[in-house]
């Protein structure tokens, strides 16, 4: 595929059309957020995955990072920041178009094309560029990213709560569906009994009545277990059928097999079997489903606010305190200098940092080498659980609509790249107040004597 073509700036007019520039205000936050951002680094790094070739060009990088950017930062859906474009000349401006459009340039399918073909870690290039953007404007300094607080969350996966009995019946909904698209003739395909049954055990669970609960559950295991050994006898010898029913069948037998308490890899979603099943100890939500990520945050305030240096998930549900060997080394090549103090709470003790690293992490409840000095640090280390609450709320990671691994991790990167803008956005908003303030202000500090007119 060959690279995209990018807009330029060439400040030519058109005779029937005013241009952007002329019609909305040009010291809107958007704007100078977007005047602000280096769109040249952003269009090497996104580049890479392209090569000069035959073939239609892709579309703009400013206009797919602009896009990611503006989703993230306002917590807007695919379709939602695609209405938002037609009807904001600011996110039309952000995005560089330099005339009003009408229509869209692009499809709604184009943004999850385009995060899929970039990956995690071309993603990451909007974080650096979210953290350039604001020690360029003065919302933060480089000395700020030295010192870090690192804490873990869950990102929840959009997936209904799982249940044995809801797992059971979806899974039997999935092969009768499958057999019939591939023309297999099922002796039975419990329709109608399957559904009742479900409606049974989720009555009886209600009412807590578990012996009849257990029962109905039983009958949808004995419902699935047929129409597996059914369509197993159905496409015996058939290496084609086989290839097509190889995945829910699996899938069909683990949910039967897997039990309460057992060790190991088990289904919680069919339709997204990456989900795992993270116990946090929370009194509200016990238990999410969804993958492990790790948030990093600047151990001061910055001036702008609290910036996050670093996120990334963590699938496996790893113990907090061996996540630091590969979350140290990537958080630094993300902010690009060696950081010099770690803090992190009671559940990274037994890190296994890197070895240049060991002495630089301190964790709560920790006596050796704790000096008065970093004594008082360690009260800012909660500084991090607002960051995770605003990445969490306002920037989509309570709920990860994004399909597979990747779509975990892109999503984890992106939320901090919306809340890190957001953050901008109030700096230049602010900044801007501040200036008009001090221009209203400025007369009335002018001495009456410069008032009088000379005689």
């Amino acid at each position: 595929m060959s690279k995209p073509v990018e807009r330029r700036e060439t400040g030519e007019g058109d005779l029937f059309r005013s241009r952007l520039d002329q019609i909305i205000d040009m010291k809107h936050e958007l704007v100078q957020l977007a005047q602000t951002i280096d769109w040249s680094f952003l269009a090497e790094r996104f580049g890479e995955v392209y090569s000069d070739g035959p073939g239609m060009p892709p579309l703009p990088t400013r206009l797919m990072a602009g896009l990611a950017i503006l989703k993230h930062t306002f917590n807007l859906s695919d379709e939602a920041v695609c209405a938002r474009y037609l009807d904001s000349p600011y996110f039309q401006y952000f995005c560089g178009e330099t005339f009003f459009q009408h229509t869209l340039p692009f499809d709604r399918s184009s943004l999850t094309r385009w995060r899929q073909r970039m990956g995690e870690e071309r993603m990451k290039a909007l974080l650096q560029e979210s953290l350039s953007v604001a020690v360029n404007s003065g919302a933060m300094k480089p000395t700020d990213t030295r010192q870090v607080i690192v804490d873990t969350t869950v990102q929840p996966k959009n997936v209904v709560f799982p249940t044995d009995a809801k797992l059971l019946h979806r899974a039997r909904e999935r092969l009768v569906r499958a057999a019939r698209k591939a023309g297999l003739s099922l002796r039975q395909s419990y329709v109608r009994l399957g559904k009742y049954a479900l409606i049974q055990h989720q009555r009886y669970a209600h009412a807590k009545q578990f012996k009849r609960a257990g029962k109905a559950l039983r009958k949808l295991k004995t419902y699935l277990g047929r129409v597996v050994r059914d369509i197993e006898r159905e496409i015996a010898g058939d290496e084609q059928l086989k290839a097509i029913f190889i995945w829910p069948l699996y899938q069909a037998k683990t949910v039967l097999e897997q039990k309460q308490r057992q060790r190991g890899r088990k289904i919680y979603s069919l339709h997204a079997d990456e989900v795992e099943c993270i116990g946090k100890g929370k009194a509200h939500k016990p238990y999410e489903f969804g993958v492990k990520v790790s948030v990093a945050t600047t151990l001061n305030r910055s001036k702008g606010g609290q910036f996050a240096l670093h996120a990334m998930a963590l699938p496996g549900n790893p113990y907090d305190g061996h996540t630091l060997e590969t979350i140290i080394p990537d958080i630094e090549e993300t902010i690009g200098n060696e950081l010099s103090r770690i803090l992190a709470d009671a559940g990274y003790r037994g890190h296994n940092a890197p070895e240049s690293h060991k002495l630089r992490v301190f964790t709560s409840g920790q006596k050796r080498r704790v000096t008065p000095a970093i004594k008082r640090q360690m009260r800012r280390r909660s500084a991090v659980e607002p960051v995770i609450g605003h990445i969490k709320n306002e920037h989509r990671m309570d709920r990860n609509y994004l399909a597979g691994k990747q779509g975990d991790a892109i999503n984890a990167v992106l939320a901090a790249v919306g809340y890190n803008f957001s953050l901008l956005l109030n700096w230049f908003r602010n900044i801007l107040c501040l200036i008009a303030a001090m221009l209203c202000a400025f007369p009335a500090a002018i001495p009456a004597a410069c008032h009088v007119k000379p005689s």
